[in-house]
């Protein structure tokens, strides 16, 4: 590609003000793939991570991780990068809660400007001692 055909920077967003800030991360060297660039399987197993802690917290108890509806990635992830991952619940059914996680980088070089690098459903399902499927928690009335 030539400087004038360049690829075009991905657009700065703003941080999600409707999801919770449940995870900030860097990674690192040991991380990269063949390319220089971070797994995309390690940024998987960090949306898992973030993606478990709001259902968890409704839950009261044990969780699985039982699908992965939609995986994006967006932009590439770099060493260096301070990742924040954001959740909101999408969904709460008898045992399973379905979650959507969105990650945000800050490049090394320029902190405080945002891009969304990844985007992710996950659905998580309670589970009690056996590993069997139980019913969530009913929600408090907030009429009470």
């Amino acid at each position: 590609m030539s400087a004038t055909t360049s690829a075009k920077a991905p657009p700065q967003v703003d941080l999600p003000s409707d999801q919770e800030l449940v995870l900030k991360v860097i990674p690192m060297p040991a991380d990269c793939n063949a390319n220089g660039d971070i797994f995309g399987g390690w940024v998987m197993a960090q949306v898992d991570l973030a993606g478990s802690v709001v259902p968890a917290r409704y839950a009261g108890g044990r969780m699985a991780t039982v699908a992965v509806n939609e995986f994006v990635f967006k932009q590439p992830v770099r060493v260096g990068d301070i990742l924040s991952f954001f959740a909101k619940l999408t969904r709460i059914g008898r045992t399973s809660i379905t979650v959507k996680v969105e990650v945000y980088a800050e490049r090394f070089r320029s902190q405080g400007k945002y891009i969304k690098v990844t985007e992710a459903s996950v659905t998580y399902v309670a589970i009690d001692d056996a590993g069997q499927p139980r019913e969530l928690p009913k929600p408090a009335d907030p009429s009470h």
